[in-house]
C-alpha cells in the first residue's frame, strides 16, 4: 500500500479556507464524507479532534498529519490540503500550519497504518518538497508535486534529506 495509490487528485485540495484547527478538520471530514458514501462526516470529525486531544499532529515546519482509525473506512484513504492561510494546529515547534495531509484508515489497520504514516512524514520532511508544494499555483500542479515527492521517496527508501 503506497501513498500515491490512496490520494487521487480530486482529494488534493488548493487554497482550502483555513480558519482554525477545528474549521481545517470540519472541512475534511464534509469533503471526504461528500465524496466517500460509507463514512459520516460527524464521525470523521470526532475521531479527527480525539486523534489531536492525545497530542498535535502538527510535526513542523508548517506541516500537520490529523489520522485517525475509523470502523467504515474499508481501506485507507489520503487527502491533502494546502491551505490558503496558516492555522494554529498547537505543532510541536509553535509555527502556524499550511499543509495538511489527512489520512483515515481501517480499525484493524495496524501495519499499513504506520506505514503511511512514515511515508508521509518522509515525504513532508523534506524541505524541498515542501517549498515547492508552498509555490504550487493550482491544485492539478499541487498533486503532481505530492506524486513525484512520493515516488522519489519510494525509490530511495526514505533516504531523502
Amino acid at each position: 500500500m503506497t501513498l500515491d495509490a490512496i490520494l487521487p487528485p480530486e482529494r488534493t485540495l488548493f487554497d482550502v479556507p483555513g480558519g482554525s484547527k477545528k474549521r481545517v478538520l470540519e472541512f475534511f471530514s464534509t469533503f471526504i464524507a461528500q465524496n466517500t458514501p460509507s463514512l459520516d462526516s460527524q464521525e470523521v470529525f470526532s475521531r479527527l479532534i480525539g486523534r489531536e486531544r492525545l497530542g498535535s499532529t502538527g510535526i513542523g515546519n508548517g506541516v500537520a498529519i490529523p489520522h485517525a482509525r475509523n470502523p467504515h473506512c474499508k481501506a485507507p484513504i489520503a487527502g491533502f490540503l494546502k491551505l490558503a492561510e496558516p492555522v494554529d494546529f498547537d505543532a510541536i515547534d509553535g509555527e502556524p500550519v499550511d499543509l495538511v495531509f489527512v489520512l483515515l484508515v481501517p480499525e484493524e489497520a495496524d501495519e499499513a497504518h504506520l506505514a503511511l504514516l512514515g511515508q508521509v512524514a518522509g515525504v513532508m520532511n523534506d524541505t524541498d518538497t515542501r517549498a515547492r508544494l508552498r509555490h504550487s499555483a493550482s491544485q492539478r500542479e499541487l498533486h503532481e508535486l505530492l506524486m513525484e515527492a512520493i515516488r522519489q521517496q519510494a525509490q530511495t527508501g526514505g533516504q531523502g534529506g
